[in-house]
């Protein structure tokens, strides 16, 4: 049952910092996670402010350097469709069209997606753990299968996005607005790991909004892919995913972004790859030191032992396939 709350639609972005200091104020854009966390308990409100109408968050539109600018309300079929997208950025193309159904892509926003709450059973149900003001993470001996592998200390879900891996594949940035005025953070900084807040997924404060995603002109070389192993076929949340983003010239790796997704708390950069697999042509071994430097720092729970081998050869299979 949905708590009683009253309803704002605010006229314009300034309007809706102001309502958004209000205590027990929250946002509502597409809506698709903040009814649901409502509707079980997760938080309460008092206010709920809604953006959704307003113009100036919506949008794709052609950068001065070459770039993309990404409303933050742009939805996420919207991102998936689009041709700029889809011809310069197919990885953030395709991470849109694997997430969530057909239905909620329609109504849900790229802000949204990289902003939403954690899918963890302890979470979203009835216990009062660390991540909702408890003392533990009811995960880490219990029911954990899949929960992370990387990163986790003391809290131990893993980030739900699609979006959020290839958006930090891309080095996008995000921009925040609130009524200190206005800041601009690479995408790798937004999300907040356990070890230095378990009780918050982003960097934002409550009357703070994300108002647009920046991504940078696509550089000569580039080749990406995005890859998402789930229980089911399709409408699920990733078990293990990579988004990868990879320079080449002349048959060498000149850069390198690898970004896992069902791996930790965070969209979790995989830095041992990008050591390896840099200044080098992607032949076999290469690809087996690069998952060895990577996988060794997995720490799986229980329960989700098989994470290690399925993302090793997953990884191996997007690698090999990029290279060609």
């Amino acid at each position: 049952m949905l708590p009683n709350f009253s309803h704002v639609r605010a006229r314009n972005l300034k309007e809706a910092i102001q309502h958004l200091s209000s205590p027990g104020a929250v946002l509502l854009a597409g809506g698709t996670d903040l009814l649901g966390c409502l509707r079980d308990q997760v938080f309460g409100a008092q206010k709920v402010v809604n953006i959704r109408h307003l113009k100036e968050l919506q949008g794709i539109k052609e950068t001065t350097d070459g770039g993309l600018r990404i409303g933050a309300l742009t939805t996420l079929t919207e991102v998936a469709e689009n041709g700029k997208i889809r011809e310069r950025y197919s990885l953030l193309a395709r991470g849109a069209s694997e997430a969530a159904s057909p239905q909620l892509r329609h109504q849900g926003t790229i802000a949204g997606n990289i902003c939403q709450k954690p899918r963890c059973w302890y979470y979203r149900g009835e216990f009062h753990c660390l991540r909702k003001g408890g003392d533990h993470c009811y995960a880490f001996n219990g029911e954990n299968q899949y929960h992370c592998i990387f990163g986790g200390q003391s809290c131990y879900i893993v980030h739900p996005s699609d979006t959020a891996p290839a958006l930090a594949a891309l080095d996008a940035k995000v921009r925040i607005v609130g009524p200190k005025g206005m800041r601009t953070i690479p995408l790798e900084k937004f999300h907040v790991p356990p070890a230095l807040d378990p009780r918050r997924e982003t960097v934002m404060g409550q009357n703070e909004i994300v108002t647009e995603i920046f991504l940078p002109p696509s550089p000569k070389g580039l080749r990406t892919s995005y890859r998402k192993v789930r229980a089911r076929n399709s409408w699920d949340f990733a078990i293990a995913g990579i988004a990868l983003a990879l320079r080449f010239q002349e048959g060498q790796v000149t850069g390198a972004r690898a970004v896992l997704s069902g791996a930790a708390p965070v969209p979790w950069r995989a830095k041992e790859i990008e050591k390896v697999i840099v200044g080098s042509r992607l032949d076999r071994e290469t690809i087996a030191k690069a998952l060895d430097a990577e996988m060794k720092n997995a720490q799986p729970l229980e329960h989700n032992g098989y994470k290690v081998p399925l993302f090793r050869g997953m990884i191996e299979e997007e690698l090999s396939a990029i290279q060609s």
